[in-house]
């Protein structure tokens, strides 16, 4: 660097801040503490008991299609996702318990049960804060496992145990502490099981919390990724326990 040259005084100190993390060895517990805080703290989390979200998300395609949604979380482990396909509105939603779905564009109007690979899914998404926030409530087990250069940027490999034992890793910039890459549900394509990754990008902050407005899945051997964009973003809306209730046959 010539001596006329000066570096921002903010990249100066985001340099700085994570040249002494990693200078200081940072444990699992830190680091989840660090990332807890980059996003809105533990104590604003947990005052969340719901949220919404809207948005768009890909839906295959050549070219790629792109359909609104609507999802609904509240806690403890509800979901209610509203994908709107032209005319008409699929719905997926998990009680806690079990899941239900009704696809009418494909001519299915009858409320079909999730798979149990569904239900499993269902059960970590609905997790409205994620894994590490209030992990050993959660009953998640934390180790560090080095770091690693996601897109360009260092970060924390952290390993994941959840109560029943399933594993996965979950990446935290060293920089910002916040999350940039995870795991997600492996999947079965030509009878082979294909890793899956999620990115997290375009971080906003919406009531004092941080959130990524950009959520790319990457499967390996899948040349194209789907993307979901969040354009609003409700803390805490009033939702009824009705918008969770499985329709009961007329």
């Amino acid at each position: 660097m010539r001596c006329n040259q000066v570096m921002p005084l903010a990249a100066l100190a985001a340099l700085l801040a994570s040249s002494i993390a990693m200078a200081a060895g940072l444990t699992a517990e830190q680091i989840a503490d660090k990332n807890a805080a980059a996003r809105g703290g533990l104590a604003a989390w947990r005052a969340v008991d719901s949220m919404k979200l809207t948005g768009q998300m890909d839906a295959g395609g050549t070219p790629a299609v792109r359909l609104p949604f609507e999802m609904s979380l509240k806690r403890p482990h509800k979901s209610r996702l509203e994908l709107h396909v032209k005319d008409q509105v699929a719905v997926q939603v998990y009680d806690g318990q079990q899941g239900w779905k009704q696809r009418p564009f494909l001519n299915r109007d009858d409320v079909e049960a999730f798979t149990p690979q569904e239900t499993q899914a269902a059960a970590d998404d609905a997790d409205l804060d994620g894994p590490l926030i209030d992990h050993a409530r959660k009953g998640i087990r934390v180790e560090l496992a080095g770091t690693e250069t996601i897109e360009g940027r260092k970060a924390y490999r952290l390993h994941l145990t959840r109560a029943d034992g399933r594993k996965s890793d979950l990446w935290i910039d060293t920089t910002t502490f916040l999350d940039v890459k995870m795991d997600g549900e492996p999947r079965r394509l030509d009878n082979k099981v294909h890793k899956v990754s999620v990115f997290y990008r375009d971080y906003k902050t919406v009531d004092g919390l941080k959130i990524p407005m950009t959520l790319e899945t990457v499967v390996d051997g899948v040349r194209q990724s789907r993307k979901i964009s969040f354009q609003g973003v409700t803390v805490n809306p009033a939702l009824s326990e009705a918008l969770f209730a499985k329709p009961q046959p007329a």
